[in-house]
């Protein structure tokens, strides 16, 4: 079982992608395993902020315009210096690096992606990562609509393709904290959405639904609050049509916070009303919060939640059938009662940050014993 890991990932903004390595690391580290993360310079340094906080030591590495030899080589030199038995790379540009870096250091190459909506529109990013896939030893997705999308794509083996859902720790919220820091009433049922303000995240069809049940005269009295995680170029728009539809003094576009467990506590709603995703990190937190949700029935959510059992699921796009699902969740607390607990249940029986962290344990594993199956394979 390789020993010290490199986990490395090209953003480093708070993201669902760099949550997943952040906690991943802590705890591979309460394995006792060395981990040796990976970043790009320059950027937002968020990761490489939480990371240094957690007493890691990250190495930061300045990437050129793609392709750039001169990245490559620093980063196989960093990785040689920091001793690294396996290398585990997250999305798109670091797969290829890093598969490129451990084919010329003979160790073992992990690939993950969490999403492939964006990764493979161009010729040329299909044919790098199709190569990195190949010179990998195990790919993962975080979900088997991700898994068959990339394989129908790029012509890749759909059996060469893991599924390793992701997980989330298990961190009990305040709901009295949350409700009082929106200042949201006790006879007012919240609706929290969590994700970065981009228009895939469907945050402007949740708006138009809301929208549609207000002029429906819907009497449940609700509020809206948005955590927009890393930002984006959606929120003037969303706050213009909230203030535009008499909404203005009911919806919260909130920036990034530290307070997402509290929120998620006292929401009596989940709302995901994503355009695409691969398993977000925020919809698996809510499940553990116990939280009843609608969410956009696509990619990987239907693989954590079965509409009507664990929460209700409606088509990406669509107000209309957002706006009936949120006024039987508004007007039913039994029924929010019920979805809540089980999407817990669920939550905490397949989607744990120690289930996730198992399940690499088992790829590294096999990576390795596949890479010392390769010809000019050094010891340690």
């Amino acid at each position: 079982m390789p020993h010290t890991i490199a986990l490395m990932i090209e953003s480093d903004g708070p993201g669902g992608a760099e949550l997943v390595l952040l906690r991943l690391a802590g705890a591979l580290r309460a394995r006792g395993k060395e981990v040796v993360p990976v970043l790009p310079a320059g950027r937002v340094g968020w990761l490489g902020e939480k990371l240094r906080a957690d007493g890691f030591a990250p190495e930061a590495l300045r990437e050129g315009r793609p392709p750039d030899p001169r990245f490559l080589v620093r980063l196989a030199r960093a990785l040689r210096r920091r001793r690294v038995d396996l290398v585990h790379s997250h999305e798109f540009t670091m797969c290829v690096y890093g598969a490129a870096a451990a084919q010329l250091l003979r160790r073992p190459h992990v690939a993950t992606i969490h999403g492939a909506d964006a990764m493979n529109r161009a010729r040329r990013r299909r044919l790098a990562i199709r190569w990195a896939f190949g010179a990998s030893q195990a790919v993962t997705t975080v979900s088997d609509a991700t898994r068959r999308k990339l394989a129908a794509e790029l012509r890749f083996a759909h059996a060469r393709i893991e599924v390793v859902p992701n997980g989330v720790p298990v961190r009990p919220g305040d709901a009295a904290a949350g409700r009082a820091a929106l200042g949201v009433r006790p006879e007012e049922v919240l609706v929290v959405a969590v994700g970065s303000l981009e228009v895939h995240k469907g945050h402007a069809v949740l708006l138009e639904a809301l929208a549609r049940l207000a002029r429906e005269g819907l009497r449940v009295p609700w509020r809206l609050a948005i955590a927009g995680g890393r930002g984006g170029p959606e929120r003037e728009k969303l706050e213009r049509f909230a203030a535009e539809h008499g909404m203005g003094d009911r919806v919260r576009v909130l920036g990034y916070r530290d307070d997402v467990p509290d929120l998620l506590a006292a929401a009596d709603v989940f709302a995901m009303p994503s355009l695409w995703e691969g398993l977000p990190l925020a919809l698996l937190e809510a499940m553990g919060a116990g939280t009843a949700i609608v969410a956009s029935g696509i990619a990987g959510i239907p693989e954590a939640i079965a509409s009507g059992e664990h929460g209700l699921l409606v088509p990406p796009g669509d107000p209309a059938a957002l706006a009936v699902a949120l006024r039987r969740l508004f007007e039913s607390p039994a029924l929010r009662a019920r979805l809540a607990q089980a999407a817990r249940e669920r939550a905490h029986a397949e989607f744990t940050l120690d289930a996730m962290t198992r399940r690499y344990e088992g790829v590294y594993a096999r990576a390795a014993a596949a890479r010392a199956g390769a010809p000019g394979t050094p010891s340690r």
